[in-house]
């Protein structure tokens, strides 16, 4: 079942956040053990109105578990969302700013993982299409998303779901490839 997520998925959330996001976990755990960064997630991911929180993040749930999860926001909220999350990050890096993802225009999928566990059973396909029924349904004409050019089995999903590559962007130390699907706004 696919659902909104609700503060009480955060312990399962949490993990799937650090799968999704990879190196970019590391770095803001400071460590290279990215499981330091759970407690970080759980936390933005409790309090909402932030870019990693329950209310910008949809789950899919199997007998009573979470999964695999999507989050994602309207790119023109970026720097709003963005906020709290760089404020607790830059109290022991100030010069810690990363360059921005994504865009005013574009309804912004930033994490989307499968507990691997799950993986191959088309469950992220699901949550990505769920994603861009809700993007439509929000007004939005455009679903955006960066994958790393390190990922060519992401990037041949994305292309797979009609995505198609507009651009690159250099975000947190790697390139990506900046990808768009248009959608029909409702």
């Amino acid at each position: 079942m696919i659902r909104p997520a609700t503060p009480g998925d955060a312990p399962a959330v949490a993990p799937l956040l650090i799968l999704a996001m990879d190196h970019i976990a590391g770095i803001f755990a400071g460590s290279s053990n990215y499981a330091d960064a759970i407690p970080f997630f759980e936390r933005f991911f409790k309090a909402g109105q932030n870019q990693y929180g329950y209310d910008n993040t949809i789950v899919f749930e199997e007998e009573d578990k979470v999964i695999g999860s999507i989050t994602g926001y309207d790119g023109a909220l970026l720097h709003q969302l963005r906020k709290p999350v760089l404020d607790l990050l830059q109290k022991s890096r100030p010069d810690f700013h990363p360059s921005d993802e994504t865009e005013a225009g574009e309804y912004y999928i930033d994490c989307v993982n499968v507990h691997p566990d799950h993986q191959g059973k088309g469950i992220g396909k699901k949550l990505i299409q769920a994603f861009c029924e809700k993007a439509a349904s929000l007004g939005h004409p455009r679903v955006g998303l960066i994958v790393d050019q390190v990922n060519p089995a992401a990037k041949r999903l994305y292309e797979n779901l009609g995505f198609r590559i507009v651009g690159e962007k250099d975000f947190m130390g790697h390139r990506y490839h900046h990808m768009v699907l248009e959608v029909t706004p409702r």
